[in-house]
């Protein structure tokens, strides 16, 4: 476990924020206010004022507006999935949000997932009710926000997906005749996720521990529930946690990335395997 009072755990400039980011250039640590993308990773503000010299430039409006967001370390990622949600619960109410075309079109079940691949990703943008994109959304918000702050767009985007593919990997293995939709495999994958690098930065992750049990045992209980997209969000959430929490410095950023890609090669292996032995092709 990293100590928590490292100072390479806080960003340089604000001291008080603990960041999992580092600038590609230099190295330092840099929480989300003080990151602006690059070709390739973040740079510090230092590091953009080296490379962008005093040249003014001129931009459109929107363009401006948008870079503004992103260098103030806004959540970028985790409002464009919100918003893309949203977008596609409200053509659901449109359809039918039981058994209309968009919910057929898009929601997860196994048996069909090797002809029709998407299924295991759009059905994290499609929800049953209003509750359940309220608490799913809610959670984003919460989780998603802070996540994105620490590891970076890249890097959150990674996680949110392959944590919402290792859920609908465990539906066909544990539900493979389930009918399933919603991101709760992706929220519990964060969930797991924020535990596992608040643990390696050093802080206290006891209540978050309580609150994963709950919202697990929940699915359990409650009958129409897909626990098992939540278990396996958890697994893989946590398993792109750890790998992160391991390869943090930037020495070791190409092993991140050769990590993320066997990660998602054994998730959409055993996916498409289940689906294949669904369908009797073995």
């Amino acid at each position: 476990m990293t100590d928590p009072h490292d100072r390479s755990n806080y960003c340089y400039r604000h001291p008080d924020r603990q960041s999992f980011v580092l600038c590609q250039r230099c190295g330092r640590t840099i929480c989300g206010e003080c990151q602006t993308p690059a070709a390739v990773g973040v740079h510090c503000p230092e590091c953009v004022k080296e490379a962008r010299g005093n040249a003014p430039r001129l931009q459109p409006q929107v363009v401006g507006r948008v870079r503004s967001a992103s260098r103030r370390g806004a959540p970028v990622v985790t409002y464009g999935i919100i918003a893309v949600t949203v977008a596609v619960f409200l053509l659901q109410l449109v359809t039918g949000t039981g058994n209309g075309v968009v919910t057929r079109a898009l929601a997860f079940y196994p048996p069909l997932e090797l002809v029709q691949p998407w299924r295991a990703v759009t059905t994290m943008f499609v929800h049953g009710s209003i509750l359940h994109i309220l608490f799913n959304m809610y959670s984003l918000y919460i989780f998603g926000a802070e996540l994105e702050r620490q590891l970076g767009r890249g890097r959150f985007a990674a996680l949110y997906f392959l944590s919402g593919i290792g859920g609908s990997a465990a539906v066909a293995l544990l539900a493979p005749g389930s009918f399933v939709v919603g991101a709760s495999g992706a929220i519990f994958g964060l969930m797991a996720a924020f535990f596992v690098i608040a643990r390696s930065l050093g802080g206290r992750s006891i209540q978050l521990l309580v609150l994963v049990g709950i919202n697990l045992a929940i699915g359990f209980i409650v009958p129409g529930i897909a626990w098992q997209a939540h278990l396996g969000g958890i697994v893989v959430g946590g398993a792109v946690a750890f790998l992160f929490s391991k390869t943090r410095h930037r020495s070791k950023h190409a092993l991140q990335t050769v990590g993320l890609v066997v990660i998602g090669v054994i998730v959409v292996a055993v996916l498409l395997a289940r689906s294949a032995q669904l369908v009797g092709l073995f």
